[in-house]
């Protein structure tokens, strides 16, 4: 570090020219914080990166959101606006030595007075022990850190990096914002060759993301096509866009818990739609199956006991056919699941029950409902008394299977909903006759 000196320092530009043959995107990047298009929720007047920028002081920050939604643009010109100067590196090409030597330079920048905008993409993609590496230089002020991320921040960023940043969350762009985008490409680059429909169809496929939008577009544009295409001839020329989803992140869980959550919800549309979704996506079809089964204890039980029957029925049937035949198996499951009666009583006893028996542990249970395999075990009272429920006028003894030393508890409730409903019935007349026999 000694040997770096202020006259050294690389020029950082914030916002570079580029080039004349460089990507539509990047020709088209804002030039102003206030071109920026569909964060208005951060950018404006009142939002946080407006706010900062109004003081002149920027404070570290992680910037969350999906693809194509100005992370990049919005760390550049955060630089321009409160004049620092602006060094970007990516996690998935920089180690530790480029970190270090962006440290170095800022700490000599920092004692001539000029400050550094450190911007890290991808910054998740850095293990543990490197996110610890810029906690010293934050927090001494060396670098302001402005961090970008598509995955979730409380899963991927250690927890001291993110109590020493703000996270800020980036919507992924609407119709509107996605419209406007396309209108900054005609006026640079003319008139695209869509009929109506067909540029909406172009805007839906992007999926909010920007820059998936701009670089279909420069295709079309690359082609010189003449007679405008409508949506069926667009599907044909461009290719397809995959679903965003990253089944080991945070696409994975968002998706299993809508699914769940529809169908604890009993909305067989809803559950349909984000069960396709993930299985359209690349999920695999065993992991959603195995989610089907546990719902079918957790939510609905003796509700309907044939609903795990038929998860596992659905589980059978697509190990016998595979993909696609057996998706259709896997499809019906889900609209049992969606349409049954809901109970999550058998849920709430295990996790009851579970408490309970961490607790009580060591107590025995009466010694008139232990095996005597032995003479000893005979003697000294071992299944003296038992009553044999079947050898009772209703199949029913009433006797008391606690420990002494604990009351009876009630952990299962049933629900007065579907077969619970008779269960309930069963269980009343049992507790009826219990009373009267006084066990």
């Amino acid at each position: 570090m000694a040997d770096l000196f202020a006259d050294d320092l690389p020029p950082a530009p914030a916002s570079p020219e580029p080039a004349a043959d460089a990507p539509l995107a990047d020709r088209l990047r804002p030039r102003a914080l206030d071109e920026v298009i569909g964060q208005e929720h951060l950018t404006g007047p009142e939002g946080a990166i407006g706010r900062m920028v109004a003081a002149g002081r920027l404070s570290s920050m992680i910037l969350w959101g999906p693809p194509g939604t100005g992370k990049t643009s919005i760390a550049r010109l955060l630089a321009d606006a409160v004049g620092m100067r602006f060094v970007a590196i990516s996690a998935v090409f920089s180690g530790v030595a480029d970190l270090k030597k962006a440290f170095a330079e800022a700490a000599v920048a920092a004692r001539a007075g000029q400050r550094t905008l450190l911007f890290v993409d991808e910054i998740h993609r850095f293990n543990r022990a490197q996110q610890d590496g810029f906690l010293p230089f934050v927090e001494k002020g060396t670098v302001t850190l402005v961090g970008a991320t598509t995955e979730n921040p409380s899963f991927e960023l250690n927890a001291a990096l993110l109590s020493r940043a703000q996270v800020l969350i980036l919507h992924r762009l609407g119709a509107e914002a996605l419209g406007r985008l396309l209108e900054r490409a005609e006026a640079l680059e003319g008139a695209l060759p869509l009929t109506a429909d067909a540029r909406g169809a172009l805007v839906a496929s992007a999926d909010g993301d920007g820059r998936f939008l701009l670089n279909q577009a420069e295709t079309l544009y690359a082609a010189r096509i003449e007679a405008p295409l409508d949506p069926a001839g667009l599907g044909k020329f461009l290719q397809r866009r995959v679903a965003v989803y990253d089944k080991d992140r945070e696409g994975h869980y968002n998706l299993i818990s809508a699914l769940h959550k529809s169908l604890r919800g009993s909305d067989p549309q809803a559950s349909l739609y984000y069960m396709a979704r993930m299985l359209t996506a690349g999920e695999q079809p065993l992991y959603v199956l195995r989610r089907l089964v546990r719902f079918a204890s957790e939510d609905i039980g003796l509700a309907d006991p044939q609903a795990l029957v038929q998860c596992l029925a659905a589980k059978d049937a697509y190990d016998f056919l595979g993909s696609p035949e057996g998706e259709l198996a896997i499809v019906q499951a889900c609209l049992y699941l969606a349409t049954a009666p809901k109970s999550n009583a058998a849920y709430v006893a295990q996790k009851a029950v579970w408490k309970s028996a961490r607790e009580t542990g060591s107590l025995m249970p009466p010694q008139n409902i232990l095996n005597a395999p032995t003479r000893l075990m005979k003697d000294i009272g071992y299944g003296k008394d038992y009553a044999y429920d079947h050898d009772t006028e209703d199949g029913f003894s009433g006797a008391n299977y606690w420990p002494e030393e604990m009351t009876p508890q009630t952990y299962y409730r049933p629900a007065e909903r579907g077969f619970e409903r008779e269960v309930a019935k069963r269980m009343e007349w049992w507790d009826k006759q219990r009373a009267e026999r006084g066990t």
